[in-house]
C-alpha cells in the first residue's frame, strides 16, 4: 500500500536536518478525528505505543501559552510546570487556542518546527524511547524518528522532569 506522502513544517525540518524519519497513517474515523487505537496501530508496526511523545499545550496566567513534549503514559505535574514558569495558575489549551498557539491542529501537534513565541519544554520521559513517535503537522500522520534526532533538534528548549513520577 503506498502512502501519500505529506508535506509540513515538521517534514521540511527533518528533510532539512538530514534526520530519517518513517511515516505512519492514523485511520480517522469517521467524524474525522484521530482513531483512539493509535497503541494498537503503533504495535502492529512493531512501535511501542508509550513512546509516543504528546505535545501539551497549556496557558499561563502571565506566561501566555507553553508546549510540554512528554512520552509514556506520564501526566504533566501542574505544580512542577507552575514553579518552572513561576506561575500561580496554569490551565490546559482550549481546542480552538491549539491551533493559534501552535499552528496546527489538535491530534497532529509537533513538539518540533513551531512559532519561535511558543515556550517549549521537554520532559525526559523523551529520551526513555530509542524511537519516537511524534505528530506531523498533519492530521492523520505521525512520524517516527530516534530519539536522539529528536533531542538534538529540541537541544535549546528547557529539559526537566515535569511528569508526576
Amino acid at each position: 500500500m503506498m502512502i501519500t506522502p505529506i508535506y509540513s513544517p515538521v517534514t521540511a525540518l527533518l528533510t532539512q536536518h538530514h534526520i530519517p524519519f518513517q511515516m505512519i497513517e492514523i485511520p480517522l474515523s469517521d467524524d474525522k478525528k484521530p482513531i483512539r487505537r493509535l497503541e494498537e496501530l503503533l504495535s502492529a508496526q512493531g512501535l511501542d505505543p508509550q513512546s509516543v511523545v504528546r505535545s501539551v499545550v497549556f496557558k499561563g496566567e502571565h506566561s501566555g501559552f507553553s508546549l510540554l513534549a512528554v512520552a509514556g503514559g506520564g501526566r504533566a505535574d501542574w505544580a512542577l510546570l507552575r514553579a518552572h514558569l513561576n506561575e500561580r495558575k496554569c490551565r490546559m489549551a482550549e481546542y480552538d487556542e491549539v491551533p493559534e498557539a501552535t499552528s496546527y491542529v489538535v491530534g497532529a501537534v509537533p513538539p518540533i518546527a513551531l512559532p519561535e513565541s511558543l515556550r517549549v519544554l521537554v520532559d525526559r520521559s523523551v529520551s526513555h524511547y530509542e524511537t519516537v513517535v511524534i505528530g506531523s503537522g498533519v492530521l492523520g500522520y505521525a512520524l517516527a524518528l530516534r530519539s536522539a534526532d529528536l533531542l538534538r533538534l529540541l537541544n535549546d528548549k528547557v529539559q526537566g522532569s515535569f511528569v508526576k513520577e
